[in-house]
């Protein structure tokens, strides 16, 4: 068992790169501001009977967090793991009915007859358009079944709109409102499961998510406070190396590790969602992606890896992530959006910033400095900034890139020489794998005082 996915970037070397209300079933999920629908939608009913794939035992899963190492941070397994497959109702980005799929993971065996917590868990930005998390050798999927399921939650994943078995066109990337939607939407599903399956919840609802997950948690743990407090009994959340001042990252017009991937699904993703960041797509990619740019991501067919040794993006002859932007963009659409404070692109990402609310359940940043991805400079410091100035008191900020370093070294063999493979390969490796697992170790340390 590997710490996890592919979440941000492939490897350096190669690419230089919810249950307050009880088990009740769904309940009526209103659209945001400004989308109006006929009549409300019933969203989190099953579109399909859940479907049970296969079941971890203890010792399978110890065994695979023994070799992988994971064991240190996620201790022996305590129940068998009971992977189920989701297809449920949501909304769109527009508030249109759709569906989305994800995984059930429900602690089995000796914890079956236990109340369980239920944590739901949103992951990192995806580029494979058939992925899902209902699949027991994902190691995303391993990895909430060691560090959680095996732990005594029960734990729902969605896949997110427009991947998997989603029939939505498009999957809206970094769109708060949808992502919490799913998010939600996965909870109430989860709970109508959980029921059918003879099981029982303690009503506890705890949110969590990593990289793009941790925008997504946070917007979902936002949105279950402020409009769904008698449904959603919120005692927890964890959000994990999570990009909520997209605004503050606009205007910075920095190029992150994995730009190449990262900045143009935002794009067109925003342009999807709004149809106002450019009129045409030549006015802000440069050809030869302005041909397919659009119809890219997430792709049916490509991985991270093979999105750039195919040429559909650039990183193959090792361009920096300076360099693939440069490549990319139009320049003086990169440059609108950074010093034009009516820019389009710019608004949209401001409309999706995650600061300005108070969570009143317990809530855990957590980041690593040395993050090359999503620098918690630009994301996680300026978010508890946002929070200490507004007097919330229910949130602590932890950094473990010190533990990082102790594991790894303080910026791997050459830390001073950039250009070094050993340098690549250390921060290629830092947002992806290095950093999870301490940060998810975190999370479940919150939760345990809480569950």
């Amino acid at each position: 068992m590997k710490y996890l996915h592919v979440w941000s970037v492939a490897a350096a070397a190669t690419l230089l790169t919810a249950c307050g209300g009880g088990d009740d079933g769904p309940r009526f999920f209103f659209p945001p501001a400004g989308v109006t629908p006929v009549t409300p939608v019933s969203t989190g009913t099953l579109v399909e009977p859940q479907a049970t794939v296969t079941t971890l035992t203890k010792a399978q899963i110890d065994a695979g967090t023994k070799s992988s190492g994971l064991q240190a941070l996620s201790g022996l397994a305590q129940c068998d793991v009971s992977v189920i497959a989701l297809n449920y109702t949501t909304l769109g980005a527009k508030g249109e009915s759709t569906n989305a799929s994800g995984v059930l993971l429900v602690p089995a065996g000796a914890c079956a007859a236990n109340a369980l917590p239920l944590l739901a868990y949103a992951k990192g930005t995806d580029v494979q358009k058939p992925r899902t998390l209902a699949n027991p050798a994902d190691p995303e999927t391993q990895l909430l079944a060691a560090m959680y399921a095996a732990q005594g939650y029960a734990v729902v994943a969605t896949d997110y709109l427009g991947f998997a078995k989603s029939q939505y066109a498009f999957h809206p990337y970094l769109h708060a409102d949808s992502e919490a939607r799913s998010v939600l939407d996965a909870v109430r599903a989860a709970r109508v499961a959980v029921t059918n399956l003879q099981g029982t919840l303690s009503g506890k609802v705890m949110f969590t998510g990593y990289s793009q997950g941790g925008h997504s948690s946070m917007a979902a743990h936002r949105a279950a406070e402020r409009d769904y407090p008698l449904e959603f009994n919120v005692v927890a959340g964890a959000h994990l190396a999570g990009p909520y001042n997209l605004s503050g990252a606009t205007k910075l017009g920095i190029a992150p590790l994995g730009y190449q991937f990262f900045v143009p699904f935002q794009v067109t993703s925003y342009q999807k969602v709004y149809g106002d960041i450019y009129a045409k797509t030549s006015d802000a990619f440069k050809a030869p992606y302005d041909s397919y740019i659009e119809g890219l991501l997430p792709s049916a067919t490509l991985n991270y890896t093979t999105l750039v040794t195919s040429g559909a993006l650039p990183g193959a002859n090792g361009e920096s992530p300076e360099q693939a932007r440069d490549l990319m963009f139009q320049p003086a659409f990169l440059s609108d959006a950074q010093t034009n404070s009516s820019n389009t692109f710019y608004l949209a990402a401001k409309k999706n910033d995650l600061l300005g609310w108070s969570p009143r359940a317990r809530t855990l940043l957590c980041g690593g400095a040395g993050d090359p991805t999503v620098p918690p400079i630009v994301h996680q410091i300026p978010m508890k900034a946002d929070f200490d100035a507004r007097g919330v008191t229910t949130v602590t900020s932890v950094d473990v890139d010190p533990q990082i370093q102790a594991t790894y070294g303080p910026g791997g063999a050459a830390p001073t020489d950039q250009t070094s493979a050993a340098f690549r390969t250390y921060y290629g490796s830092y947002h992806g794998t290095y950093e999870p697992p301490f940060c998810h170790a975190a999370a479940r340390r919150l939760f345990d005082a809480l569950k």
